[in-house]
């Protein structure tokens, strides 16, 4: 899998070449000190993942990330932690925050690498949800029909047009993308808390007002979806 780096401070592409050499499964094609000469070499040269600063002169890496192709994945590398909100209403793989260390790095690149698996392979060998019904839906997996139970589904979360059902014992691929997914769901359960996750209401640990905590996992919530999230669970709990 091959990748790039796009930051306008030396020191800090520097860093992450070292951490890319250490992880040894990514193919480094170059590194940039602007989106502009970024585009410019991917429009000759295919590009899997990009290592994107967000804060960066004439071209934000929010802009820059808006513009790629849905082929591409981005990993956002920054030393401003106000951003994160923001960039999940972008359709990225993760958030790192300066200075990154190598193991938060490396769960990173894994997420990668598997998502790049799944683009590659088009959705010919993935499940199909087939069924949406009151309390469950039916998933079609090399000739069998799964049941998932909405009260084991923890989070949805979309990647272009596919979306990655984790429940508590396992994880699940279907080719249908979180939108078409999100409006067959019921309401009173299911909320997209931003362009890349959908969360089981009822498996809320606790949260604040940037993240959500589900068994171990916390899930960002978008600028875009934070008033509706409130609203909700918060109106949630005065019923319980």
């Amino acid at each position: 899998m091959n990748c790039i780096i796009v930051d306008d401070e030396p020191l800090a592409r520097r860093a992450v070449e070292i951490l890319i050499e250490e992880t040894g499964e990514l193919t480094l094609l170059g590194m940039f000190n602007s989106a502009a000469s970024a585009a410019r070499f991917m429009n000759e040269n295919p590009v899997d993942l990009v290592f994107l600063d967000i804060q960066m002169p004439k071209m934000t890496g929010l802009e820059f990330a808006r513009s790629l192709s849905d082929r591409t994945l981005v990993i956002f590398t920054t030393a401003y932690t106000e951003y994160a909100a923001e960039s999940y209403d972008i359709d990225v793989i993760d958030y790192l925050v300066k200075p990154i260390e190598l193991p938060r790095f490396q769960k990173a690149v894994n997420k990668a690498i598997s998502y790049h698996s799944l683009l590659l392979e088009g959705g010919d060998k993935k499940d199909n949800i087939e069924t949406i019904e009151d309390d469950f839906l039916f998933i079609k997996c090399d000739r069998k029909f799964f049941k998932v139970e909405y009260k084991d589904i923890l989070f949805i979360e979309g990647l272009k047009d596919y979306s990655i059902i984790q429940c508590d014992n396992q994880r699940l691929i279907a080719r249908m993308n979180l939108k078409n997914i999100y409006e067959e769901l019921p309401s009173d359960t299911f909320l997209r808390v931003s362009k890349s996750y959908i969360i089981n209401m009822e498996h809320i640990h606790s949260f604040d007002n940037n993240s959500v905590y589900i068994k171990g996992n916390e899930i960002l919530i978008g600028n875009n979806f934070r008033e509706l999230f409130m609203e909700k669970v918060l109106r949630k709990k005065k019923r319980l």
